[in-house]
């Protein structure tokens, strides 16, 4: 036990590189359902099943995971059009620029442990996020101050508690510690639009702690069918002083509310394929989901109603498919679809979270080493995508935001 603890809090004080794949959180969680497009809120395998559907742990026994992914994003904008000079206009540098450091590595671990018959606690260790950018200062910078960026990173510890109330069926809930930094440069243009300019931009890394709670149920539908339910409500964080001048509500970014339903199926032999749907209410929270315009005339940056980046609310379909080849080797795949946050409208703000990925194929593997050890192996590739629009505080210039992504990760699972 002391060891299993070592390892858990290694692995989170790791810290938890952004990444941007529906809009900023994960496609999915651990290498198991990463390697299935995210899909397994009905079937869960393995000790980070919390982050998905915290009463899959009841189902996984007692047990070690821990892993890493190798997540490599290539983030650029485009500038096209000079724009006609009027009083107020504010227009970028035509031109096409990439955002440097595109390869992050993002740890994951959990524990479970089988009370009893009917009940488990367990703990799943995980990271999302997505606004990581990293542009140039040659010329002057995105913004005319300088190189530009930001920097989210964002770590979750969900203890859960698990009760198996009938044969097949469990309830579970994970109180979710949540911590996140976050960091900006290059935006000291901005500051006659905020409200607090010295808390705008440049000012290094601040810190914000914060809390809530995941519920989910999953059981047995029929013979060959599984299903499951999960919510997590709305992450309260501390504020981010050091930008209360950037987001509304003083520095405010609250973690937005999520809902996972799925179905799993296995009617052919040594199979199953599983379908999710999760949905993500960015909208909600009033940093991320507030238009910048009209907001930015009527409120200054950092206030109760200023602009944030107009995120829409998502909704993302996950297909998976899983064969149990041998005994000892299990192959994977999945693809999934969500249409991505951000408005055409949004194009400007939203250079520095460029979160428009849609589509993601993934493969993977398990190979069991030995009794109770399996190497768990998955790799996904997420194609370019593009959102343009007219620069809006730039009339007749025009904006294109493009990413395509792909990653590796690898975890080794001991079942006790």
């Amino acid at each position: 036990m002391r060891r299993t603890h070592s390892l858990l809090l290694a692995a989170a004080l790791l810290p938890a590189p952004a990444l941007a794949t529906n809009g900023y959180f994960a496609h999915g969680y651990g290498a198991i359902n990463k390697g299935m497009a995210g899909a397994g809120t009905a079937l869960s395998q393995d000790s980070i099943a919390a982050a998905t559907n915290p009463a899959g742990m009841a189902f996984v026994g007692t047990r070690l995971d821990i892993g890493a992914e190798l997540f490599s994003p290539e983030r650029q904008y485009r500038v096209k059009g000079e724009g006609e000079p009027r009083p107020g206009a504010f227009f970028l540098r035509p031109g096409t620029v990439e955002s440097d450091n595109d390869a992050f590595l993002i740890p994951h671990a959990g524990y479970n442990h089988q009370v009893s018959e009917t009940q488990t606690l367990g703990v799943s260790v995980y990271a999302n996020g997505g606004m990581n950018t990293e542009y140039p200062g040659r010329l002057g910078g995105t913004f005319g101050a300088g190189a530009a960026g930001v920097d989210l990173e964002q770590l979750f510890i969900a203890p859960t508690w698990t009760w198996r109330f009938a044969p097949e069926q469990a309830i579970g809930i994970s109180p979710v510690l949540a911590y996140q930094r976050f960091s900006a440069s290059g935006l000291g243009s901005f500051a006659d639009f905020s409200t607090d300019p010295e808390a705008l931009s440049d000012n290094g890394t601040d810190e914000a702690f914060g809390y809530g709670f995941q519920i989910g149920w999953q059981g047995r539908i029929a013979e060959d069918l599984r299903g499951g339910l999960s919510w997590r409500k709305v992450i309260r964080m501390e504020e981010f002083d050091k930008y209360q001048g950037l987001f509304a509500e003083h520095g405010d970014f609250d973690i937005p509310q999520m809902f996972n339903a799925g179905l799993a199926w296995s009617g052919i032999k040594d199979q199953w394929l599983l379908l999710d749907i999760q949905h993500i209410r960015y909208s909600e929270i009033d940093s991320v989901g507030n238009p910048l315009l009209p907001n930015l005339r009527r409120a200054p940056l950092g206030e109760d109603g200023g602009a944030g980046f107009g995120w829409d609310d998502i909704t993302i379909f996950k297909l998976g498919w899983q064969w149990q080849q041998t005994p000892r080797q299990t192959w994977r795949a999945g693809i999934s679809y969500g249409e991505q946050p951000i408005p055409d409208s949004e194009v400007l703000f939203n250079i520095l979270s460029p979160g428009v990925q849609e589509w993601h194929v993934t493969a993977g593997f398990t190979r069991e080493l030995s009794d109770g050890l399996a190497l768990t192996g998955m790799a996904f590739y997420s194609p370019e995508e593009t959102v343009r629009g007219e620069n809006p505080l730039g009339p007749g210039q025009q904006i294109e935001l493009s990413m395509h992504q792909m990653g590796a990760a690898v975890s080794l699972g001991w079942q006790f």
